[in-house]
């Protein structure tokens, strides 16, 4: 039977795709909807170049595309045949799953508060950009650029174990410009993902029973891979200069503190930062009790007063420090990266799991290098930044609106999110229930409540006008019901 390839294959010249693409893709589709049957003779090279009105060359290209991918097979002094690879598994019968597995497996408890699956309409986050703001178009120009690096593609095994050096340079270099730090590429690991960083600094540092300190209100993520890892997290209180160091002092004895993890600077959730005085009594204690600070400044790309707030890592001379930090947040999640700093003899050690993980993107790693090299990273970052400093403007505006004197909250200096404080000692849990009826997600890491404190986390930085305004008023709502349930 004689088949027209042209009611199914449409050339458009217009577009920047190879037309013996076009054909291939549109060939696929054909088989797949079941217009060219398994074992279907497809005419010769000569006679689908005329039909076509394209190139012989194009033709004889798509097909050994579609030879390559196992969508045709050509038999010599016979002819090209229609091989449908899908029909194997059509035809292999049905299979379900069992629904129980007939093995054992470890459960955890730590991590369910992770896996909410959010299906309402409007949220909140406690705290992550904008992805709409820069356009993902602008960045596609340089990994376009990078994938055409031939050194790269040929060097590309060897860059998954031992990472881009040009990169590596590029980042040690923006790192430096950005926070004043004085380190180089031998000071520094970087990996996209921050859950596995985290993984690799317990591996190396924790064994069970290992006491590791945090603050009273602190960071969910890193405590549940700290608890995963065996350590005994104790929870250490603050005040307004930050964890409180006479607690340590009084509460625990030397050699006992394996680490104390800290966010110094914009902490989390509070948004709060630690008093210089207070890092450096913090940094002696390290040194005198004998413990490890890990300090994580994930949100110092994020800031709007300009004003100098040191590392401890610039403080340290002893070498008790690990920073952590990210480069990029304000750039789609595909663009972002992860860092540690350390000293040297460390960094050897850590940079043994990237072999296991091997989740080195060499590709993206060079064009985020060629973007610091070029200066583009600047204005990404600058243009950020100026959108969410207006936009924690206005947040700080609507939250007076909405609650007026039933709260307070102090304007972040830096960060993507507020922490906001009820005066009322309302039930936080069901506020989330109430929202929820209203088609607004508030995820339980945002909520943190005890006698004296009900407090909320509300991300900013990834809502516009509306969509805060959307959203307080919904939080708002919920609130006032409460109240009301209360005077009755």
């Amino acid at each position: 039977m004689r088949i027209s390839f042209k009611t199914f294959i449409k050339i458009d010249r217009r577009k920047s795709e190879p037309i013996y693409l076009q054909i291939v893709y549109q060939f696929i589709q054909a088989v797949q909807q079941n217009l060219l049957s398994d074992g279907f003779k497809i005419p010769g090279s000569r006679v689908l170049s005329k039909e076509l009105k394209v190139h012989r060359k194009t033709v004889i290209a798509a097909i050994e595309e579609l030879q390559l991918q196992g969508w045709v097979e050509t038999k010599p002094a016979v002819g090209t045949f229609v091989r449908n690879p899908e029909i194997k598994n059509k035809n292999s019968g049905i299979y379900h799953l069992p629904k129980k597995a007939d093995f054992s497996f470890k459960r955890s408890f730590i991590l369910d508060s992770f896996n909410q699956q959010n299906q309402e309409k409007y949220k909140f986050t406690t705290g992550k950009p904008d992805y709409r703001i820069i356009k993902p178009e602008e960045l596609g120009r340089f990994y376009a650029a990078a994938l055409k690096r031939k050194r790269i593609l040929k060097k590309s095994d060897e860059f998954l174990e031992t990472g881009n050096d040009f990169f590596k340079e590029q980042l040690s270099f923006y790192i430096n410009l950005t926070q004043g730090f004085h380190i180089s590429k031998n000071n520094l690991l970087n990996i996209t993902n921050k859950q596995i960083l985290l993984y690799i600094l317990t591996q190396l540092l924790i064994t069970p029973g290992d006491q590791v300190l945090v603050a009273n209100y602190s960071d969910d993520l890193s405590n549940m891979v700290f608890q995963q890892a065996g350590a005994k997290l104790k929870t250490i209180p603050m005040d307004e200069e930050g964890i409180r160091v006479d607690f340590i002092r009084n509460n625990f004895k030397k050699e006992s503190i394996k680490c104390v993890y800290l966010h110094p600077k914009y902490q989390i959730p509070t948004t709060k930062n630690f008093s210089e005085k207070r890092k450096k009594d913090l940094l002696q204690l390290a040194v005198e009790y004998n413990f490890i600070l890990i300090e994580d400044g994930g949100n110092t790309e994020f800031n709007y007063d300009k004003s100098l707030h040191l590392p401890i890592l610039k403080l340290d001379d002893f070498g008790k420090t690990i920073y952590l930090g990210t480069f990029g947040k304000f750039l789609p999640p595909g663009f972002q990266t992860n860092f540690m700093i350390a000293p040297e003899n460390f960094m050897q050690e850590a940079r043994k799991y990237l072999n296991i993980f091997g989740n080195v993107d060499v590709v993206k790693e060079q064009a985020l290098a060629e973007m610091i090299a070029q200066g583009d990273i600047h204005r990404y970052r600058r243009k950020a930044l100026k959108i969410y400093e207006l936009r924690r403007n206005k947040f700080a505006e609507l939250l007076k609106e909405f609650f007026g004197e039933s709260i307070k909250f102090t304007i972040p200096q830096g960060g993507l999110a507020f922490w906001v404080e009820f005066k009322e000692n309302i039930s936080l849990l069901k506020l989330i229930e109430n929202c929820k009826t209203k088609k607004l997600y508030l995820p339980f890491n945002s909520l943190f409540q005890d006698k004296k404190t009900t407090a909320l986390r509300l991300g900013f930085a990834d809502l516009n006008e509306e969509e805060m305004r959307g959203n307080l008023k919904i939080v708002k709502t919920a609130y006032q019901e409460q109240i009301n349930f209360i005077l009755l």
